[in-house]
């Protein structure tokens, strides 16, 4: 099942379109309860065991008995049961470092590490900030790239170099020089631009797709379809949905 904060969350269509698509149910942390470190979900029939958990909510806040007491969204004794492995989690906790924006900057060495191959997809250039010279540069080209914190979402502690003005660069750039290891930097990418319907009318905005790959034991699979998410502030290039943005329909046309 796909554990979620619930429908103020502003990815909440998100992961309602991934429980719908992987066939499971989609509950919150009140739904669940916890019985001799064994995990249930409350049904019109009764408790159900529950096996397996994709959780969608932060770690801090998944079980107030171990993380924050003052946590609503999780389940209490939850860590207990899975310390026990009487319940999975699909994204255990801690696995939230593979998002870190750093790491991805190592993505074609590790492949070359592990497989002993090329990466088949090239990276996006990426200036890790901690290091003296990536510093450098970036400091000197800040009005052409976008400075993200490494451990940040949502579209938060981040600058588009080319849509902020000269202050709002010198302060980020004091930023930079107190925690050059919380930031990295990439080339501005030019999205495409969609039909939206707006205010003033129709008019072009900014857009990106997010597909979603199912890796299981013996094949990968792409999910027909995907969150398409839209920049609804014009010339904004930053579509998260915690930053005002919003989603359209993704059609795929096949046979």
């Amino acid at each position: 099942m796909l554990l979620t904060p619930g429908p103020y969350n502003s990815a909440y269509y998100e992961h309602s379109f991934l429980a719908d698509k992987l066939g499971v149910e989609l509950v919150e942390g009140r739904d669940l309860f916890v019985r001799d470190e064994t995990v249930f979900m409350r049904t019109t029939q009764g408790p159900k065991r529950v096996d397996v958990i994709y959780s969608r909510i932060d770690d801090d806040f998944l079980d107030p008995l171990v993380f924050r007491p003052d946590s609503l969204l999780g389940v209490p004794g939850l860590m207990l049961a899975y310390r026990a492995g009487n319940v999975s989690l699909a994204n255990a906790v801690g696995t939230g470092v593979a998002d870190d924006k750093a790491i991805y900057s190592y993505m074609p060495e590790i492949v070359r590490f592990y497989l002993g191959e090329e990466p088949i997809l090239q990276n996006v250039p990426t200036w890790r900030c901690r290091e003296p010279e990536a510093l450098a540069y970036v400091l000197d080209h800040l009005e052409e790239l976008v400075v993200k914190e490494v451990n940040g979402s949502g579209g938060y502690g981040m600058l588009v170099g080319p849509a902020a003005d000269a202050e709002t660069r010198r302060l980020f750039a004091e930023k930079l020089r107190r925690r050059p290891d919380n930031f990295i930097a990439q080339p501005t990418l030019a999205l495409s631009t969609c039909p939206t319907f707006v205010g003033s009318g129709i008019a072009p905005r900014h857009v990106d797709l997010r597909p979603f790959v199912l890796t299981g034991a013996d094949k990968v699979r792409i999910v027909p379809g995907g969150l398409t998410r839209v920049a609804l502030t014009e010339g904004s290039l930053v579509v998260n949905s915690s930053q005002g943005g919003g989603t359209k329909d993704t059609w795929i046309l096949g046979e």
